[in-house]
């Protein structure tokens, strides 16, 4: 059975791994992962971990929210007059 981490405990194990005081096998062995997971880990702590500190990342992020916030008030606005407007709608097919 596969055991299944959450993201912070995949980070702890890839920090564990890039310290090296215990070896693939045995950090792998105390946590029930197989070693090259473990090591793909790590490789992705190594080649990601600077994205952390990159503010345009955030700016990126938060720009994008705005976005969806904007086009999620838009479909609202929309439905909004389509309900108060169901009505004649229905009337104008009818003629």
């Amino acid at each position: 059975m596969r055991k299944l981490l959450n993201p912070h405990q995949k980070a702890t194990l890839a920090l564990a791994a890039m310290n090296g005081d215990k070896t693939f096998n045995e950090l792998a062995s105390e946590h029930q992962v197989h070693p090259s997971q473990l090591s793909e880990w790590k490789k992705i702590l190594e080649k990601e971990s600077f994205l952390l500190f990159n503010p345009h990342n955030k700016n990126k992020e938060e720009q994008r929210i705005a976005e969806l916030e904007r086009m999620i008030g838009q479909r609202e606005a929309e439905i909004e007059w389509l309900k108060k407007n169901l009505h004649s709608l229905n009337l104008q097919k009818k003629s």
